[in-house]
C-alpha cells in the first residue's frame, strides 16, 4: 500500500510521474540502507525494543508526507526518513521460522509465506486506488499509518517475539554476503522486485488514478502469484528452480509489452505471477539454509535491501520512461529485469544450494569448548 500511495500522492501534488518516482526511489533506498543494520540491531538489542522504536518513526515521517506541502526534495528527506525507520518485520519473522516449526516443515513454510503475502498485494491495490480516488489521497497515507501502528504493535506483542532470542553475530557487518548463496539471493531479488515495480507504476500510468482498473489488473497480477505459491511450493528446491520460475515471469512480462488492453494485461500478468511466489520461496529457503542462526536476520535484512534497491530502480526508471515514451516504457523496464534475472539465474547456477534432500534450517551456532586434560 505504502508505494502505490506515495506514487499516486505525490503525482497528484506534482503532476509528475517522475517525481512520484524520485520520491518512492528515497523510500525504497532509505529502507536498503537500514535493512541490514537495523536487523543486525535485534541480534544487539532485541526484536521488540528495535521494532517499537523504528515504528514509531516511520509513523511519523509518513504522516508529514500526507499533511505538510513540500518541494519535491522535501518529499524526498521525508521518504528517506521513513524508509530508514521502516521496522524490520521481515526479518524477524523469517528469522523466528525456524524456531517455530521442525525442518522438514520449514521450507514448505517459506513457501506459504510467499504465497499469503499476496493476499496483501491482492487487497492492498485495490483498497489504496479506491481510498485515493473516492477520499483522496491524503487519508490513504493516514490509512497506512494506522494499518502500520495497529499491525506493528500486533506482531510486537505476540508471544514468539518475546520467546526467540537472536544471538548477537560475531561476524562484521556485510560479511554474510560472502557466501555465494545469500549474494545471489540479493542480486535476484533486486531484479525480480524490481520488475514488479516498474510493472506497478506502468498498471497506475496505463489506468491513470481517476478508477479501480489499476488496482484490480495488479490484484490479478497477485492472484497468479498466489496461484503459483499454492501449486509450486510443495516441489522440492533444486539448483535450476530459480532458472525455471524466473522462465515463467520473463515469458508473462515480455508479453505485457504487446498491448495496453485491460484483458491482455490481466492475462499476460497472471502469467507472469505464477512465477513470482515460487521465486521468493527459493530465495528464502537458501538464504536461510545458507547461514548459521546469528546471521539469519543480517541475512535477511541483505535480502531485503536487494529487494527494496530493485524497487527503487524499477520504479525510478518506469517513472522516467513513462513521461518519455508513456505507459508502455514500464513494463519495457519490467521485462528487462526479469530477462536479466534469468540470466544470472542460467549463468551462476552452481551457486544455488540444492535442498531436494536436505532442509532448510539455518546452521547451528558453535563454539570452542575449553577441556581440562
Amino acid at each position: 500500500m505504502t508505494s502505490l500511495a506515495i506514487l499516486l500522492h505525490i503525482e497528484h501534488v506534482t503532476g509528475s510521474y517522475g517525481a512520484a518516482g524520485l520520491v518512492l526511489a528515497a523510500t525504497s533506498i532509505g529502507q536498503a540502507v537500514a535493512g541490514p543494520v537495523t536487523s543486525r540491531w535485534m541480534g544487539r538489542w532485541g526484536m521488540r525494543r528495535v521494532l517499537t522504536s523504528t515504528l514509531v518513526v516511520c509513523a511519523l515521517a509518513i504522516t508529514a508526507i500526507a499533511l505538510i506541502e513540500l518541494p519535491v526534495p522535501g518529499y524526498m528527506a521525508l521518504g528517506l526518513l521513513a524508509g530508514l525507520a521502516t521496522p524490520p518485520v521481515q526479518s524477524a519473522v523469517r528469522t523466528i521460522y525456524p524456531k517455530m516449526v521442525t525442518s522438514r516443515q520449514l521450507t514448505p513454510l517459506f513457501s506459504l509465506d510467499a504465497s499469503l503475502q499476496e493476499i496483501i498485494w491482492i487487497v492492498a491495490p485495490v483498497l489504496i486506488t479506491l481510498v485515493a480516488t473516492q477520499a483522496g489521497t491524503v487519508p490513504g497515507l493516514l490509512l497506512i499509518v494506522a494499518i502500520l501502528v495497529g499491525g506493528g504493535a500486533w506482531f510486537i506483542l505476540s508471544p514468539e517475539v518475546g520467546r526467540v532470542r537472536i544471538p548477537r553475530s560475531r561476524r562484521g557487518l556485510g560479511k554474510v554476503l560472502a557466501k555465494p548463496p545469500v549474494l545471489l539471493a540479493t542480486v535476484v531479488g533486486f531484479l525480480l522486485i524490481g520488475a514488479c515495480a516498474a510493472v506497478e507504476a506502468g498498471v497506475v500510468a496505463t489506468f491513470d488514478h481517476g478508477g479501480l482498473e489499476a488496482g484490480i489488473v495488479l490484484a490479478v497480477f497477485s492472484v497468479g502469484s498466489l496461484a503459483g505459491g499454492l501449486t509450486l511450493g510443495h516441489i522440492p528446491i533444486g539448483p535450476w528452480a530459480m532458472a525455471r520460475r524466473l522462465a515463467i515471469v520473463t515469458v508473462g512480462l515480455t508479453l505485457t509489452i504487446v498491448s495496453l488492453n485491460i484483458w491482455w494485461l490481466g492475462g499476460t500478468l497472471v502469467l507472469a505471477g505464477i512465477g513470482i511466489a515460487p521465486a521468493l520461496a527459493v530465495l528464502f529457503a537458501m538464504t536461510s539454509a545458507s547461514v548459521k542462526f546469528s546471521d539469519t536476520a543480517e541475512a535477511f535484512g541483505w535480502v531485503g535491501t536487494g529487494q527494496l534497491i530493485g524497487a527503487a530502480a524499477g520504479s525510478a526508471i518506469a517513472g522516467f520512461l513513462i513521461d518519455d515514451i508513456g505507459p508502455t516504457g514500464a513494463y519495457v523496464a519490467a521485462a528487462s529485469f526479469a530477462v536479466v534475472g534469468l540470466i544470472v539465474a542460467i549463468v551462476f547456477v552452481r551457486g544455488f544450494p540444492d535442498l531436494r534432500n536436505r532442509d532448510a534450517s539455518p546452521i547451528p551456532d558453535t563454539e570452542p569448548v575449553q577441556t581440562i586434560l
